[in-house]
């Protein structure tokens, strides 16, 4: 919908693409279920385009591309595909349910590219961008296709894909900048050249896709708009390959704070974006660095004195956006032992989450037991309490005590009851210090080949009492997943975080059981 001071021309497509790049991050794979949350909150949010995944990498990618594209009722969903034959059938098959359905094919057009990963000749890939193009064509009407390494190809060369990939019916042209390679003013340039240049531009709208390998994506990203690209490319905490994509609460903030200077507009609800952040976090098991721009922890924190007395005077003199526009409140309700159920929903509702009656209530348990053992409830804390909750709201291994004895004479021991999928099982574990006691507890009772990859600890606020938030990341079969839990105690938050790293392995499968034996059927 847009205003007297709002034109078509001016308006930029959001697609978010977390579920795919954002998911290909190592240690940063989501479940089923996570998937089609976090697609539900994009949907709900004003995302233009969801890009669902790859269907062709695995039986567990075509059914969550193929359940969003079923679920989702506003957005276009997206499913990326190679530019092979076969690639673009899965992805046609499970964009088909949707609403609204797009296939985004991608070939790369660069010298390197070209010489060392396809091994073929510009012409080779000339008529295989024709081709993968008019197959993507035959099964939607809406259409992308990508110029992989867009930003380091011969500009002729490029012109001519382009021009090609138009001609064979694509609607939108992606020139990512797929190694961050590029700087702010050539990749406007670019853009602008391609446009005039390829007499059939006008026939398509123009996309960016950047990385931070340089910390540069959103500013590229923007470059490109400002050359005339009207769809930006972009994930929830810039989470992606390598060092990452633009982040879509920078690259929406950034149009709405300096609309003098940038003035485009998008769908997006900005009060949203913090929610998202955390969904996406608490998903990923990837933390949100505190400095991030728009969704960190202190973003809109203020310590030095100098900074506080500008704040008492006038917000302005130090905040450039009012914290309530992407989702943080701005007054503070403080939270202990005393607080009741509507507290806790209007402190929840405050940080932007949306919970059932049932995981308010679990949540709720958590909280009091939390509030009798510390005395300050700050609103990291209750977030950990609710991304403790999410994460393990469909876990089929559950931590029910643990027990840990350690000290300078070992050896160090730990006892542990876990709830696997409704049994109960205990026990007993030595170990090199209490950490290893414990996860060797876990081996004991679960067996499994998952190797450690990470633990790490920190502290969720200040003080000597704050709750411990440990992530751990396991490995097994090439694959890596990353947790975190937090708990006043540290063991515990280790143990949870590691159960649920396993979890994690375990559910996906489980899954990956079901879909073949339905594909056998």
């Amino acid at each position: 919908m847009t205003t007297p001071n709002q034109s078509d021309k001016d308006r930029v497509v959001i697609f978010d693409t977390t579920l795919r790049d954002g998911e290909q991050c190592p240690g940063a794979t989501m479940t089923f279920e996570e998937k089609l949350e976090v697609a539900n909150l994009l949907d709900t949010m004003g995302v233009d385009i969801i890009e669902a995944g790859y269907p062709f990498a695995s039986d567990g990618d075509f059914e969550a591309v193929r359940e969003i594209a079923k679920r989702t009722k506003n957005a276009v969903i997206c499913g990326l595909s190679r530019a092979a034959h076969k690639d673009i059938d899965r992805c046609a098959e499970a964009i088909r349910v949707a609403k609204r359905g797009r296939i985004h094919t991608f070939l790369s057009t660069s010298p390197v590219h070209m010489k060392y990963k396809l091994q073929m000749e510009p012409a080779q890939v000339y008529e295989m961008v024709i081709s993968s193009v008019t197959r993507a064509r035959n099964h939607t009407d809406d259409v992308e296709w990508s110029a992989e390494d867009a930003t380091r190809t011969e500009f002729d060369f490029l012109c001519r894909c382009v021009e090609a990939a138009i001609k064979a019916g694509a609607t939108t042209i992606n020139l990512p900048d797929t190694v961050g390679y590029a700087v702010p003013e050539e990749y406007c340039d670019m853009f602008k050249r391609i446009r005039e240049t390829v007499p059939n531009s006008d026939k398509a709208v123009f996309s960016v896709h950047c990385h931070d390998d340089l910390g540069m994506a959103v500013a590229n990203s923007l470059a490109g708009v400002r050359g005339g690209a009207r769809q930006i490319e972009c994930t929830i905490n810039g989470i992606g390959e390598r060092a990452g994509n633009a982040s879509l609460e920078e690259v929406v903030m950034a149009m709405r704070v300096r609309n003098d200077k940038l003035p485009y507009w998008n769908n997006i609800e900005s009060t949203s974006l913090t929610h998202a952040s955390k969904m996406v976090s608490a998903a990923t098991s990837f933390p949100v660095q505190y400095n991030k721009a728009i969704v960190g922890r202190n973003a809109f924190a203020h310590e030095s004195g100098i900074h506080q007395d500008g704040m008492i005077k006038n917000a302005q003199t130090y905040e450039i956006m009012l914290p309530e526009t992407v989702g943080i409140s701005a007054t503070s309700l403080v939270m202990g032992k005393h607080s009741g159920r509507a507290g806790l929903i209007h402190k929840l509702e405050e940080l932007g989450y949306k919970l059932s009656k049932n995981q308010i209530e679990d949540v709720f348990v958590r909280f009091k037991a939390l509030a009798d053992r510390k005395k300050d409830i700050y609103d990291e804390d209750i977030e950990a309490l609710v991304d403790q909750e999410m994460a393990s709201s469909h876990d089929r291994i559950r931590l029910v005590s643990l027990t840990v004895i350690a000290g300078t004479h070992g050896p160090q021991r730990a006892t542990m009851k876990l709830d696997i999928d409704g049994q109960v099982k205990i026990e007993e574990a030595e170990g090199n210090g209490p950490v290893d006691a414990t996860f060797n507890c876990i081996k004991s009772l679960v067996p499994n080949e998952a190797k450690l990859e990470l633990y790490q600890v920190h502290a969720v606020t200040a003080g000597t009492d704050a709750q411990a938030e440990v992530s751990v990341r396991l490995s097994q079969d090439g694959r890596s997943v990353t947790a975190r839990a937090a708990d006043p105690d540290t063991l515990v938050a280790s143990a949870k975080a590691y159960l649920s790293a396993l979890n994690k392995i375990v559910m996906k499968n489980h899954r990956d059981v079901q879909v073949m034996a339905e594909a056998g059927h």
